[in-house]
């Protein structure tokens, strides 16, 4: 007779990414729907058409020596580790997320700021193994180090992305900024942005992926030609990341943050982290399908959603945004609709 063994697994940690162009109803925030509504909506709701999430090949490596699984699900992703696993305090796991399918960028906040690739080198050596860098411009890099934290509804939700950051003259349209406590966001480019209350307290909202996820690039000293935000690309950062998430099973600052316990065994519930991706907003405007003279604006801009109608008269239909120009400024981002 065969000898057979088995191995019980349990949750390490999952990862949710949730965009609210899928979630929000029209003008209504996901988080404040009915219960049975958010319950409705998570269980239709499936990532994986819009973004595609891999472990880092060196990452894959560890988790394939620690017998741990990575799953793809519909909300995100999860690892799975052996029963009886403990993992180090410093253990680090890194992801990539790509885009599945591009036309997910027409709704989605930010991805008006070009993610190219780049690369850098000192222009004074000019030896045969002279370094080449190459590095991705506007990445965001997410992270349970350095994450907030919000209390919406019954509990208590971990974002992987930071807290908000205060206006600064980059900032660039849909960036979004914290002022006296109040969540806006920019409608147009700076210099002279003008802006859009989110929220009168931005701790009411959740933390949405924002310009301030994108960690600053320090090329080696002489080197030119790197953009000022982004990563650099590596064999273990592909280049068509649009995102990476990194993961260390102990936030020293903050345990809630941490997927272990002090025993370095993974916490019973394990811990879910969350990415918020925020739906883009536009101004409506209305064009006569026969003469395409136009008609009344709305008189703000208005989100884009699946589900429900932000305005009162009819909602644009999944579709390109225009930028409006300005020389080289963005001054208001719009939807046509033709009636």
């Amino acid at each position: 007779m065969s000898e057979r063994s088995t191995t019980s697994y349990r949750r390490l940690f999952e990862v949710r990414l949730l965009h609210h162009y899928w979630l929000d109803d029209g003008g209504q925030r996901f988080d404040t729907l009915a219960a049975d509504m958010q319950a409705e909506r998570l269980l239709s709701y499936d990532v994986r058409p819009l973004l595609r999430v891999t472990p880092t090949p060196s990452t894959l490596k560890q988790l394939s020596g620690l017998r741990c699984l990575f799953m793809p699900t519909g909300q995100g992703f999860t690892v799975a580790a052996p029963s009886e696993a403990t993992f180090d305090a410093a253990a680090t796991f890194s992801f990539a997320v790509s885009i599945a399918n591009g036309d997910c960028l027409d709704y989605t906040a930010l991805t008006f700021r070009p993610q190219t690739v780049q690369e850098a080198a000192d222009p004074t050596d000019l030896s045969p193994t002279r370094v080449i860098y190459r590095y991705k411009a506007d990445v965001p890099v997410l992270s349970n180090l350095t994450g907030a934290k919000r209390t919406l509804g019954a509990g208590q939700v971990l974002f992987l992305s930071r807290d908000y950051p205060a206006p600064a003259a980059s900032d660039a349209v849909e960036a979004m900024v914290l002022s006296a406590g109040a969540l806006l966001q920019l409608t147009s480019d700076n210099p002279g942005a003008t802006t859009q209350q989110l929220a009168a307290s931005a701790t009411d909202l959740p933390v949405f992926l924002h310009q301030g996820d994108v960690p600053a690039i320090v090329p080696p000293a002489g080197v030119v030609g790197a953009p000022a935000r982004g990563v650099q690309l590596s064999d273990d950062v592909p280049d068509n990341v649009f995102a990476l998430i990194t993961l260390t099973a102990v936030r020293a600052s903050d345990d809630d943050f941490s997927f272990v316990d002090g025993t370095g065994a993974p916490k019973t519930p394990a811990t879910v982290y969350e990415v918020r991706l925020k739906n883009r907003s536009t101004w409506w405007t209305y064009l006569d399908k026969q003469t395409g003279a136009p008609g009344a604006p709305e008189t703000q801009p208005l989100p884009l959603t699946f589900f429900g109608n932000a305005g009162t008269r009819q909602k644009p239909s999944q579709g390109i945004v225009k930028a409006q120009m300005s020389g080289a400024r963005i001054t208001q981002l719009v939807s046509e609709i033709y009636i």
